[in-house]
């Protein structure tokens, strides 16, 4: 708590407030009186009814709770910053260490990285520029937080229009420089270690259905039962797709697990994975409060018992088996391998895209990894016509 010429000024977090038509909505309050701070939460609906994922809202309110409370700790108004003062916050982001993981405090110092910083200040110019559509912030500011770019180099897919109209674009204009990471991505090895690793049929499952399917971890938590047609012919439940398969819908949960793709698709499953989806049900018999819960993903092995498996659950899921396989894993990382294993086995790229539930082609172009084997054989080909043509 920050205190300003005998004024308390509160700072704020991101809070879960209640469950809205089966979703969770996230809020913005003071952290120490509790009070919900009106604007912050506005833009959290306003990102709801956007239909933006249930993680993008969850991210988005963290990050505009570190901003006002960066104003509250600095004095600053804000709805009124300049340019300059959102640049100092950026830098703020990544001078300032950050809380130890130790309960006990202590331990090397930590730091946001330059693209962390990026992507919490890219929230913030969202938050403002919804402030100025709400009349909270100055119209004049917009101007000042991006400028006009000129598309040189056009991206896979993308549209420059008959009259390259649309190669300007508002590029944001406060960030720092940061080198690109890459995609991280598991390997078949190191999927085959997860799994080995996993001590309940459920964990091994979680791991397979995102390698068979290449769903994202929004999209498996949010299976239903009724979702998973495992039969060689499902016309008895009013479906024609033939063969062994599961259904991706976009609906609310009870959980928060939101389908990031408006378009339901048919993603077909092997018979190995119909093999784990049923010791996985044998287990999930044996905890009677997972009953009565719609959800294919639950609690089997702590409280609450048979309720619907969380983000959090599972982060916190991979996060053990990352530990026990001695390996980084992430579900989207399973995501990305999927996609870079069909890729090289020869699937069509328009197959894979279908798979994934993309509605460009040009969103495939961040699954295509070229290994060391890859890189050293097209070096190896390059040198050996080269001395194919000097003899």
């Amino acid at each position: 708590m920050f205190r300003i010429t005998g004024t308390f000024v509160t700072s704020f977090r991101a809070e879960r407030a209640e469950v809205t038509q089966g979703r969770v909505a996230w809020v913005v309050i003071g952290a120490d009186d509790y009070a919900l701070h009106r604007e912050g939460s506005l833009f959290l609906v306003g990102l709801r009814n956007a239909g933006r994922a249930y993680n993008t809202e969850r991210t988005y309110a963290g990050r505009t709770a570190l901003y006002l409370s960066y104003c509250a700790q600095q004095r600053l108004n804000w709805a009124a910053v300049t340019v300059w003062q959102l640049s100092r916050f950026l830098h703020w982001l990544v001078e300032e260490p950050l809380p130890s993981r130790s309960r006990r405090g202590g331990g090397p110092e930590r730091f946001r990285g330059e693209n962390t910083a990026n992507a919490i200040v890219g929230t913030v110019c969202e938050f403002l520029t919804f402030g100025v559509r709400m009349g909270w912030v100055a119209q004049e500011l917009l101007g000042h937080l991006t400028e006009p770019k000129y598309l040189r180099y056009l991206p896979p897919g993308y549209d420059p229009g008959e009259d390259d109209q649309h190669r300007t674009v508002r590029s944001r204009l406060i960030k720092l420089a940061s080198l690109d990471a890459g995609i991280e991505w598991l390997t078949i090895e190191q999927i085959a270690r997860l799994v080995e690793v996993a001590r309940h049929a459920r964990d091994r499952f979680l791991v397979l259905l995102l390698w068979g399917t290449g769903m994202r971890i929004g999209e498996a938590l949010g299976l239903r039962r009724e979702d998973m047609h495992l039969l060689a012919d499902s016309q008895a439940f009013g479906c024609q797709v033939k063969g062994p398969h599961v259904h991706v819908r976009r609906r609310l949960n009870s959980n928060g697990a939101w389908a990031k793709s408006r378009r339901p698709r048919v993603i077909p499953v092997t018979t190995e994975l119909v093999a784990c989806y049923a010791d996985y049900l044998y287990e999930r018999a044996a905890v009677p409060e997972a009953e009565f819960t719609e959800q294919v993903l639950v609690n089997l092995f702590r409280a609450p018992l048979g309720r619907a498996m969380t983000y959090s659950n599972a982060k916190d899921l991979f996060d053990r088996l990352a530990r026990a396989a001695d390996l980084i894993a992430r579900p989207h990382m399973v995501r990305h391998g999927a996609a870079t294993h069909w890729i090289r086995g020869g699937t069509d790229r328009s197959v894979v895209s279908d798979l994934l539930g993309h509605l460009s082609d040009s969103s495939m172009s961040v699954y295509v990894h070229a290994s060391d084997d890859d890189k050293r054989a097209a070096v190896e080909r390059v040198d050996a016509r080269r001395l194919e043509i000097a003899r």
